[in-house]
């Protein structure tokens, strides 16, 4: 690893420049991190280069705001790890196959990829494509169970604070790396808590119950308004909450067949964002960190294109496992292909692309905790 001169002892890539990539790596700058920042596609980053940074604002008191310099800023993947100790992953989860492959020829001994978040099954897909792809590093794979921010990019070379959580579970695998993972990222984010395992963290990946029922279940006042209202208190009634709730319990029991304690919804707002609430509905409307976040402009957006294929698909596939039957899960899954006109539940990942195909609970469970096929 070359040489940290930072008031940081690790080094940071940012391995995304959307909503979620610039607010990590102008916070990080601003903290005092040396970052480094790639992109898939050069036009999005041309005003990060040409200014040399990113302006920060911020909502939150403890967040500093201003111009946040960072140091690389690129499309060559290479360039953009070399000598980092910490990768954050900060794309949509459909992306992780292309960071995968990205990454394989260029990894390097001892570095920590994080993803920001894995969605369902991310940090298996990745190890599982690493390794196909003969990539021999010592490196470690871990996810976070979600982003740590609520975020937007305003400008290409502007991005904006709104929250941030209180509390993100992240896992390694092999799960009893967690700690020492653990250690290196709480130098920067405190946030940052030992999760189980990544099969727990998929597991209590909320935005796969949120984000697509309430986009399909809102597709109609989403076309008409333009998105022109609040996603989260406005687009989910006490109806909607009530389908959440399917799907929640849905999730959980997944959980439970795989010899797993998936948190509730309700639970995860209470610990995320110190909700409170006696019904999951009251919960979220008790959300202060959901005010003012907007429905997306368009039902084609992330929420249906990503949470559908690289969260609900992951976790029916998941249920397969278990013999978990998923009628509502299936049911959001059919009709995002029908809005979209794509076979999400063939396009989405799969127990092959998460390596566990064949594989029974024990060598699942085996393979998670201990890392070993």
């Amino acid at each position: 690893m070359a040489e940290n001169t930072s008031c940081f002892p690790y080094k940071f890539a940012v391995l995304g420049a959307g909503h979620g990539g610039t607010a990590v790596a102008a916070h990080l700058s601003l903290m005092g991190a040396d970052v480094s920042l790639y992109n898939r596609s050069a036009e999005r980053i041309k005003a990060i280069q040409f200014t040399g940074g990113i302006e920060l604002l911020s909502d939150v008191e403890t967040i500093p705001t201003g111009f946040a310099n960072i140091s690389i800023v690129t499309t060559d993947i290479r360039e953009a790890i070399e000598g980092r100790d910490i990768l954050m992953v900060v794309v949509p989860a459909s992306g992780h196959r292309f960071i995968a492959e990205a990454l394989a020829p260029h990894i390097e001994d001892g570095q920590i990829i994080v993803l920001n978040p894995g969605r369902t099954g991310g940090a298996l897909e990745v190890l599982n494509i690493l390794r196909n792809k003969n990539a021999s590093a010592g490196f470690v794979v871990c996810e976070a169970q979600t982003l740590i921010y609520a975020s937007r990019a305003i400008n290409p070379a502007q991005t904006r604070i709104f929250r941030i959580k209180n509390s993100i579970p992240v896992a390694a695998i092999p799960a009893h790396l967690t700690p020492e993972i653990i250690k290196k990222l709480r130098t920067a984010y405190p946030q940052f808590v030992p999760g189980d395992n990544v099969m727990k963290t998929s597991l209590d990946n909320i935005g796969a119950v949120f984000h697509p029922v309430i986009t399909v279940l809102n597709a109609a006042r989403i076309e008409s308004t333009n998105g022109d209202f609040d996603f989260y208190t406005e687009g989910i009634t006490s109806s909607v909450a009530a389908i959440l709730e399917c799907i929640d319990r849905e999730r959980v029991t997944i959980a439970e067949s795989l010899g797993f304690r998936a948190m509730t919804a309700r639970e995860w707002l209470y610990t995320a964002y110190d909700a409170s609430g006696r019904t999951l509905f009251e919960a979220i409307r008790s959300n202060r960190g959901y005010d003012d976040i907007k429905a997306p402009k368009t039902i084609f957006n992330r929420y249906i294109t990503e949470d559908i294929p690289m969260s609900l698909v992951p976790l029916a596939a998941l249920g397969s496992l278990g013999n978990v039957p998923t009628p509502t899960i299936d049911a959001i899954i059919m009709l995002g292909s029908i809005l979209h006109k794509v076979d999400y539940a063939k396009a989405g990942r799969s127990l092959k692309d998460m390596g566990l195909e064949n594989m029974n609970l024990k060598n699942i469970r085996r393979y998670i905790l201990e890392g070993e096929l």
